[in-house]
């Protein structure tokens, strides 16, 4: 899927920017940490993540690999989707939700509309040993990109087939422990496949 484009900023609001390349303007969708960033009527590479829906398809844009980790770590919690994760990367920077949640700070979280009590609690325990690794692997470093990439790939392709997102999220996340390292797309997608047939 797509990795990033590298394209000129053609427009830029505080949701989203359309970015060109090839004669293709491509609608992303952004948060207020990125849009701080991205300079309009410039050429830049914006990182990308591809939500798949019933009835649409959405690009997600990211000033750097780091925001698109932690957002894709935010909504694979559940309760959390891409417009939460958007709000809440919009009032902190990547790096200031992470230590939020290897400090258990939930009311840095509870202030957010959409995140309540039971919700904070959740991100704070199904993500506070997973931040505490990018301590040991970087955010932005390439492998973890590629690895990021077939997780996107094989989640998309499941829930394509008709598979529910929150199984989907916890068969992949389950294989990824066990595998360890990175697992191409077509493993993950055939595990899962066993697993959520089972």
């Amino acid at each position: 899927m797509f990795d990033y484009i590298l394209g000129k900023v053609v427009s830029k609001q505080p949701t989203h920017v359309v970015l060109e390349t090839g004669g293709i303007g491509y609608l992303l969708n952004i948060t207020l940490n990125s849009f701080d960033q991205i300079k309009e009527g410039e050429n830049q590479k914006i990182f990308t993540w591809l939500q798949v829906q019933e009835d649409a398809h959405r690009l997600w844009g990211f000033h750097d690999p780091a925001e698109r980790d932690v957002f894709l770590h935010l909504i694979s919690v559940s309760g959390i989707g891409p417009n939460t994760a958007r709000l809440i990367l919009s009032g902190m920077t990547p790096e200031e939700c992470r230590q939020a949640i290897i400090t258990d700070n939930e009311l840095a979280f509870k202030q957010v509309k959409g995140v309540g009590p039971k919700t904070a609690k959740r991100l704070m325990m199904e993500l506070k040993d997973k931040m505490l690794k990018t301590d040991i692997d970087p955010l932005d470093g390439p492998a973890n990109s590629q690895k990021h990439q077939s997780i996107e790939e094989a989640q998309s392709a499941l829930v394509t087939l008709g598979f529910v997102k929150s199984r989907v999220e916890k068969a992949i996340s389950q294989i990824v422990r066990e595998q360890g390292g990175d697992v191409p797309t077509e493993t993950l997608v055939r595990l899962a496949l066993r697993m959520l047939s089972a």
